[in-house]
């Protein structure tokens, strides 16, 4: 069982100075997480998205975490593929020489990006990328394996030529792919890859999309594996704020969840730009009676069902509480198949003593008792 945390560079203050504070945080973050024993340090990859994340350059910021930091796994959660955006050249170029740097410390994902906002950066129409992703991410492991490449695609031409330098790892970093829904979940099974499920359903949702991947993974042919090293294993995100008091990181969490939620939907669905200063309750209750998070894109006369991708970000119910309100979570995602857990705690209104406080009570508190069983399981 792994234990990782996933990076956005999410700031409320889209000011330099806001950029400042935000990229110290997250290196501050990643020595700690060193030091207190998690897995993987990941981070996204995302363009012209203000606020919700201006993680735009995620190759500088892991190889600059890379150096400060000892054992950690370096996570690329994901490099996005269009190759305007990142040329498959120039990607097998930077993963391998990110894998060189931190010896042998560096995992693999791959995606698309989200937003027509991203696509329209670079010249591309979100609904073209599919087949330009599969196109590329079928290719990179090619460059870490063979001497020379040659390739004549529909989306990239490459001539014959030598691609240096090769990995650390032999044959190459595990790969992954981003998954949001159901096909995509398919794909990763189907291709051989490791899923990373960056949804907010939770453990019940968890389950289901374990089951999907599993399916498409013992149905999967050779032919359809993408690179040589196959890797059977679902990363699944886990919002958390762990404190001492319970009430308190609960209404920490869910306000953050809450920015996290309306700046994404500000660029992915047209929604307006998130104002917490305008914010009075983050709770109510949906037409069933049960506590979602309060939004724009729900009518409390409708009852919510968290398991479509569009409404599982009201879901509050995640690891917002004390050190035994999160293993009692991260249990339940561990029943529902999680290989990994995802925590995400930088959400636009945390703060970052709160980020901080939770880091230390999963570090020294939460990872410690799952190692434990682990090894009384043995």
């Amino acid at each position: 069982m792994k234990f990782s945390l996933i990076y956005e560079a999410q700031t409320v203050d889209a000011s330099r100075e806001g950029d400042h504070r935000i990229f110290d945080e997250t290196v501050e973050h990643a020595v700690l997480a060193d030091k207190l024993g998690f897995d993987t340090f990941w981070c996204v990859e995302h363009t012209a998205l203000t606020n919700y994340s201006h993680m735009s350059a995620p190759e500088t910021v892991l190889a600059f975490v890379a150096c400060k930091t000892e054992r950690i796994g370096i996570g690329h959660g994901v490099v996005c593929l269009p190759p305007a955006m990142n040329h498959p050249v120039k990607v097998a170029e930077r993963i391998a020489t990110l894998d060189l740097l931190s010896k042998g410390r560096v995992h693999f994902g791959v995606g698309k990006g989200g937003t027509e906002q991203e696509a329209g950066t670079f010249g591309y129409d979100l609904a073209s990328l599919q087949p330009q992703i599969d196109e590329a991410m079928y290719l990179i492991p090619k460059m870490f394996v063979r001497d020379e490449i040659e390739h004549h695609g529909d989306f990239v031409q490459i001539p014959r030529r030598p691609i240096h330098p090769k990995p650390y790892q032999d044959p190459h970093p595990p790969m992954y792919l981003a998954c949001t829904n159901t096909e995509s979940l398919k794909r990763a099974g189907g291709r051989g890859m490791g899923a990373l499920v960056l949804g907010f359903g939770g453990p019940e949702e968890i389950a289901k999309k374990v089951a999907v991947y599993h399916e498409a993974w013992d149905q999967r042919e050779e032919k359809d594996q993408v690179g040589f090293r196959p890797n059977r294993h679902i990363a699944a995100l886990c919002p958390a704020i762990v404190l001492d008091d319970n009430a308190t990181a609960r209404k920490i969490g869910i306000r953050g969840q809450r920015y996290f939620m309306e700046s994404l939907g500000y660029w992915y669905g047209g929604g307006a730009r998130p104002d917490p200063a305008q914010w009075t309750e983050d709770v109510v209750h949906d037409g069933s009676g049960q506590d979602i998070i309060k939004s724009n894109f729900a009518s409390e006369t409708v009852t919510v069902d968290f398991s479509d991708p569009a409404m599982s970000m009201l879901n509050p119910n995640h690891a917002y509480g004390t050190v035994e309100d999160c293993i009692g979570y991260v249990q339940r995602l561990i029943d529902a198949g999680a290989d990994e857990i995802l925590f995400i705690c930088q959400m636009g209104t945390v703060p970052n003593w709160a980020q901080l406080e939770t880091l230390k009570n999963i570090g020294e508190k939460v990872i410690p008792y799952f190692r434990s069983r682990q090894q009384q399981d043995r």
